[in-house]
């Protein structure tokens, strides 16, 4: 792996303030939202060593925020009560289209994945075997899904298998509810619910938090690659404040004595990743192709619209596929 040498780092720090708006006011204190996979205080065991580390390295004091579901992180970040946040690249996407967010840095895995996957899981026991006995739809199955801003737990199972399928979810189980990935995990473990989504790194997780329930977890469907997660800033983050944030996510566990960087890779490993590496809005591409794949197969399979209606909103939803397919194209290979 290319480590990033301290002048290196400054030097993009520098880029950063001069990329910085000028209007942007200087913070005391930085709000770092997190999203919530599984319960807050299982996340902030492993997020406050982190954040703490954070605060002692860009010099100001950093608060985590654990919203009880992903829209509050969004929201959070849209009114300023967030400055920085963890995001799924789903979450990710509408904090940058809504919230004045800015993707800067992505999340590496600690186990060298390139990313990671979304599944659908059912008990260890269970007569469900593949993604067709899920898609019987005889009403039989209660069903939990992920977050509606999730990425694995909603966006990817929904394009991917229902409106792949022309499947309304709604129609097709019993119950169907939205829960965490935790949540999830846990109801499948439990029998109270036949099938549920959830992601390659939780389950990886639950191996440590909760592994007599991993056991009892079987996976029948896994996507493909998902990218790795996104942090996000407020645009108008002032820029010292950015190229404080930036230097040391950089140098976090690469930098330092033998021993800061193994205490900040024991820190990193709890979190499931190894040190961050630079990133952009770019890496939001295949999601928003992911979306607008979604919107023209619900609106092929939407009978309400007449065909000429149809062929309207088809013809829009193409022109941005090609349009952020041109600019997807023109994103240089990491």
């Amino acid at each position: 792996m290319r480590i990033m040498t301290r002048a290196l780092a400054a030097a993009a720090a520098l880029m950063v303030v001069a990329a910085a708006p000028a209007h942007a006011e200087k913070m005391e204190e930085i709000n770092f939202g997190v999203i919530s996979t599984e319960s807050s205080s299982n996340l902030k065991q492993i997020w406050e060593p982190f954040l703490e580390a954070m605060s002692k390295g860009i010099g100001l004091k950093v608060k985590g925020l654990y919203a009880s579901d992903y829209a509050g992180v969004i929201e959070a970040m849209r009114f300023n009560k967030v400055q920085v946040a963890w995001f799924g690249n789903k979450s990710a996407m509408e904090a940058v289209d809504r919230s004045g967010g800015e993707v800067f840095a992505q999340s590496v895995d600690s186990e060298g994945n390139p990313g990671y996957w979304s599944h659908l899981i059912v008990h260890k026991d269970s007569s469900i075997e593949s993604l067709d006995d899920v898609l019987k739809c005889d009403k039989s199955i209660d069903f939990s899904i992920g977050d509606p801003n999730s990425t694995s737990g909603f966006l990817v199972p929904t394009t991917y298998i229902f409106a792949a399928k022309n499947v309304d979810p709604k129609a097709c189980f019993r119950t169907l509810r939205n829960a965490s990935h935790e949540a999830n995990a846990m109801a499948v473990a439990n029998k109270q619910v036949a099938a549920a989504t959830n992601n390659s790194e939780n389950l990886r997780r639950l191996e440590k938090t909760a592994p007599e329930a991993r056991k009892n977890i079987k996976v029948i469907w896994t996507s493909p690659l998902i990218p790795s997660d996104p942090l996000v800033w407020r645009k108008d983050l002032d820029p010292e404040t950015k190229a404080r944030i930036y230097t040391f996510l950089m140098t976090y566990g690469r930098n330092g004595t033998p021993e800061e960087v193994e205490a900040a890779r024991k820190v990193l490993a709890d979190l499931q990743w190894a040190p961050f590496r630079p990133s952009s809005d770019a890496q939001l591409y295949p999601i928003r192709q992911l979306e607008l794949n979604k919107e023209v197969l619900k609106v092929k399979s939407d009978k309400k619209l007449s065909a000429e209606q149809k062929k309207t909103k088809l013809d829009e939803l193409q022109k941005e596929i090609d349009r952020v397919a041109e600019l997807s194209a023109k994103v240089p290979s990491m």
